[in-house]
């Protein structure tokens, strides 16, 4: 087992019982309690979890967005399949503004070897774009929110307000068929509200987990949503409610 790996088993575990000794952490790892405090450590210079004596308990309460670093541990394999197909959905050389968070660094990932100007809303977006020749970069002004590394406040609204996209690719912390897409950081949802204004077609991607839920800032409504990829199953309820209120669902394609 690999240091993600184990980074992930225990915030995992965490998770679901709140609190475990560096004992039961190595007997779940298969690593040595001395490792395993040094990854306690990390975890807790990350945000995920708090260190007590003797051991661990869960620093993620529910209602509040996980740290992004300890996002960035899930899934990565499945955002890789939803940012390729949402990259197939992109004609070349539209102008796209691209959200922030994991999946959306994913998107910006898979845009290799393409032709197209993109505005990230996070610089962890942007470093990613900036690695590809083919990508005319436009950054927004404004605040930069720590460790998320999203742009934020007055001067990023107006960036988006002065601009016209093609397409949108919206990420969220929860899509409802009733609330709409909606995110925890209520700095982030003014930012993400301009960008869905600015741009023609909005393309939101989301992980099962994902669809559903409500965070507590609304984005917009399923209706201003063209398109949800999404790898939940196609006969689920939460796919069936978003195709009646409009939206079509694309699924990535099986590698």
């Amino acid at each position: 087992m690999n240091v993600m790996e184990r980074h992930k088993l225990v915030v995992g575990l965490l998770t679901q019982q709140n609190r475990a000794t560096v004992a039961e952490l190595a007997r779940a790892t298969g690593a040595s309690e001395m490792t395993v405090r040094r990854d306690l450590e990390v975890l807790e210079s990350r945000g995920a979890l708090r260190r007590v004596r003797g051991g661990a308990v869960s620093a993620l309460p529910g209602g509040v967005e996980p740290p992004y670093a300890v996002r960035a541990m899930s899934g990565a394999q499945a955002k890789e399949r939803l940012a390729r197909a949402v990259v197939d959905l992109l004609t070349e050389g539209e102008t796209v503004a691209l959200d922030t968070g994991t999946t959306a660094v994913a998107v910006a990932k898979a845009m290799a070897d393409r032709q197209f100007t993109v505005s990230p809303l996070s610089l962890h977006a942007a470093f990613a774009l900036s690695a590809h020749p083919g990508i005319r970069l436009v950054l927004p002004g404004g605040q930069v929110r720590p460790e998320e590394l999203s742009f934020h406040g007055r001067t990023a609204v107006e960036t988006f307000r002065d601009l016209c996209f093609d397409t949108f690719v919206l990420g969220c912390c929860g899509i409802d068929p009733v609330q709409g897409a909606t995110a925890y950081d209520l700095d982030d949802v003014q930012v993400k509200r301009a960008a869905v204004a600015s741009a023609q077609r909005v393309v939101l991607v989301a992980t099962a987990d994902k669809l559903g839920r409500a965070a507590l800032g609304r984005i917009c409504s399923v209706e201003e949503i063209a398109i949800v990829v999404t790898d939940a199953p196609a006969d689920s309820p939460a796919v069936e409610a978003l195709r009646e209120r409009g939206a079509e669902v694309v699924h990535p394609a099986d590698d």
